[in-house]
């Protein structure tokens, strides 16, 4: 082994010398004089792309292009944060700007080893002011050096970049999507997430991609889990024998009968795993998989523009127009394609023609005693919110204290009141907390606000 690394440090002495061009244009980081830089990288996921290369390719560019000009003495990376959030909200490109405050702050410029790694949209022009304050270049591989906002030739650049940017990731996504598409309705291919409670994920046959396939990646598809498709098999008897949403809840949890979060918590960390509730059980009933068929879309992302409030990412449910289903049969079903649409047919019988009823707070008031947000209701002929403690039909707690009840144009007064701003609209009023990120604290005796 000692000889092995022997040699190694020979042939690296040996390159070094037959390249005297490459050492002498390179600044070695103990060397005195020149810039000192701060290094900016992002790559987006953790579990899709490999961090140590993302991050050394883009070091190595950032290298070459300050090479003869300083050094880098910090670097600045962030893992798993998606491009289209704002500097502010990924946690290293947060701590750079953080650091501009700060005159020891050891750097005297920042580089990027790619636009696309650090920007998206017009992004750099809201981060270059913030750095030009602090006397702070940005250097970029695509300026082949420092921007200059006051150049007409830069500005087109920034401009360029930016649309390019944006249109990289919409190609991306429509090229993704599409196939997706496809593959769900035409060949009903499993294409990833957790497993749908009742199901177990079983071999289905090598990769169709050839490239694929001679790395070992196989295609999976769904097959009935001995423990608990027996339980999806029974929700669905008993609502078809004329059993309500919370009395299927209330048995299974009187029952003792694992809910998915209990059933199988590794792939449910997300979820308290406190026993079956309306939402679970409607959920189920509600799954046109359970036919043996696949179903896609029914809960895509979507993408907040970056310059509005709130996650820039979010899933929301869509309706069964948008809904890509398979052609054929593609798993063993748990509910016959009759049954399943009985089942549906119920469901909307229930609710028929119910007025919509709109909420100006919803996510905007939280319960004190309990911290749980409070829920919309429509009480006495107005709009209100309530909290309830973690009661439901389907858990009852006993002893629990008396709910909780607000009403919306009383919490109006209120909320205008604490941000003593009495000239704005009920839905300004609601924009402005969701915009400052402020969340209203409701008691019994009073309200308070208190970050979103």
């Amino acid at each position: 082994m000692g000889e092995d690394r022997g040699n190694v440090d020979l042939l690296a002495s040996w390159l070094d010398q037959s390249r005297p061009a490459v050492q002498d244009r390179r600044r070695r980081p103990d060397q005195a004089g020149g810039l000192r830089f701060a290094f900016y990288g992002r790559v987006s996921t953790a579990d899709f792309q490999e961090r140590a290369s993302s991050r050394r390719w883009q070091r190595d560019a950032a290298d070459e292009l300050v090479a003869g000009h300083g050094v880098i003495v910090a670097e600045f990376f962030d893992a798993d944060r998606s491009r289209r959030l704002p500097w502010r909200d990924r946690p290293q490109a947060a701590r750079l700007l953080q650091c501009l405050a700060d005159p020891a702050r050891g750097f005297d410029a920042v580089v990027v080893g790619e636009y696309e790694r650090a920007f998206f949209g017009d992004q750099a022009l809201t981060v270059l002011p913030l750095l030009d304050a602090a006397g702070v270049r940005l250097w970029l591989p695509e300026a082949n050096g420092p921007v200059d906002l006051s150049q007409a030739s830069h500005q087109a650049l920034m401009m360029l970049l930016g649309a390019q940017s944006k249109r990289e990731v919409l190609r991306a996504r429509f090229r993704a999507l599409t196939a997706m598409r496809a593959q769900a309705r035409d060949e009903g291919r499993f294409l990833g997430g957790r497993p749908l409670f009742g199901y177990r994920l079983i071999d289905a046959g090598p990769h169709p991609n050839p490239m694929h396939a001679k790395w070992g990646r196989r295609l999976q598809r769904y097959d009935p889990d001995p423990v608990t498709a027996p339980t999806v098999q029974w929700i669905f008897a008993q609502r078809l024998l004329g059993c309500s949403v919370s009395g299927i809840a209330a048995e299974l949890n009187r029952s003792g009968v694992p809910c998915p979060s209990q059933a199988d918590p590794s792939r449910n960390r997300h979820r308290a795993g406190n026993g079956w509730m309306l939402t679970t059980v409607r959920a189920i009933l509600g799954n046109a998989k359970y036919t043996g068929r696949q179903v896609w879309n029914r809960q895509p992302a979507q993408h907040t523009p970056p310059h509005l409030p709130g996650p820039s990412r979010v899933q929301r449910w869509t309706g069964t127009d948008d809904w890509v289903i398979s052609t054929r049969v593609v798993h063993p079903a748990l509910v016959s394609e009759s049954d399943f649409v009985a089942v549906q047919r119920l469901a909307a019988a229930a609710t028929p023609d119910a007025p919509v009823h709109h909420y100006l707070f919803v996510g905007l008031l939280r319960c004190g005693r309990c911290r749980r947000v409070l829920d919309p209701c429509w009480s006495h002929g107005r709009a209100a919110y309530r909290c309830r403690h973690g009661h439901t039909s389907a858990r009852p707690q006993h002893g629990r204290p008396r709910n909780l009840y607000v009403r919306e144009d009383r919490m109006l007064v209120i909320i205008r009141d604490l941000l003593a701003v009495m000239e704005l609209a009920p839905a300004a009023l609601a924009e402005h907390l969701r915009r400052e990120r402020l969340m209203v604290r409701c008691t019994e005796t009073g309200c308070s606000l208190q970050p979103l």
